[in-house]
């Protein structure tokens, strides 16, 4: 249960009339009187009850051969994530989630790693992985494969950035259990054919939902709308959908 900062009734998150982000965090309301008094004067609330700050993992490529314009973009991508308060969870990779938490740092996020190893040694030395944009290393010791499921698990949104076939299997994970999923359209790999690939699905419906923007900002803007009206009532096919449900 989770609590309406403003009548401090303890609600559901899945049975909230409403929810917002606030500087990064989420904030669930029984009514929608509720939610516009703390829009007006949020100030006035905050220190009733503090929100859950909400991750964006990010999923990419790992190669350090990746254009400069997708590096960019991924590093645009989280300056974006941290300018919104949100924090940034990869797989404590190289390549294009480096360069992401690497721009996430720059602003001033929250960067969190999962790391496929056992420790900092073994995460350095036997997977050949970076450390220093990390606030917070995760280390699962499942590998490289076997991390992919804390990824997406841990991930409120999920972004998909260049990548190839590992990122594939994060972005099937996503798919399957029914994340919200942005892809940052221009930044190569697998991006260019999701689209065709969610056609070749058929009528499968998971409850995922898919955004796509070239735009990092407008991507992360649109995916924290999104969440914060509809998605927030079933953030993945683990939680129970309500009859009710806005869709």
């Amino acid at each position: 249960m989770v609590k309406d900062p403003v009548c401090l009734m303890e609600i559901s998150p899945r049975t909230a009339t409403a929810m917002i982000t606030h500087d990064g965090r989420s904030y669930y309301f029984c009514s929608e009187n509720c939610k516009q008094r703390f829009q007006a004067q949020p100030d006035l609330f905050l220190k009733k009850t503090l929100g859950m700050r909400l991750s964006i993992g990010v999923m990419g490529s790992a190669s350090l051969d990746e254009s400069q314009q997708a590096s960019d973009k991924a590093y645009a991508l989280g300056k974006a994530i941290a300018k919104r308060n949100f924090n940034l969870i990869t797989g404590a990779c190289s390549g294009l989630p480096y360069d992401c938490a690497r721009g996430a740092q720059s602003a001033g996020g929250m960067s969190i790693g999962i790391s496929p190893g056992l420790s900092l040694d073994e995460h350095i030395h036997k997977y050949l992985a970076p450390a220093d944009a990390f606030d917070i290393l995760i280390y699962t010791g499942s590998g490289l494969m076997g991390r992919e499921v804390t990824n997406i698990r841990s991930s409120d949104m999920v972004i998909i950035l260049g990548g190839r076939s590992g990122t594939l299997g994060e972005f099937a994970i996503a798919f399957d259990e029914g994340k919200l999923i942005g892809v940052l359209q221009g930044s190569g790999g697998i991006t260019d054919h999701i689209p065709d690939i969610v056609k070749s699905f058929g009528q499968k419906d998971t409850g995922a939902r898919l955004v796509y923007d070239a735009d990092p900002d407008v991507l992360v803007a649109r995916l924290a709308d999104i969440y914060a009206t509809k998605h927030y009532k079933r953030p993945s096919c683990f939680c129970e959908e309500m009859v009710n449900n806005s869709g």
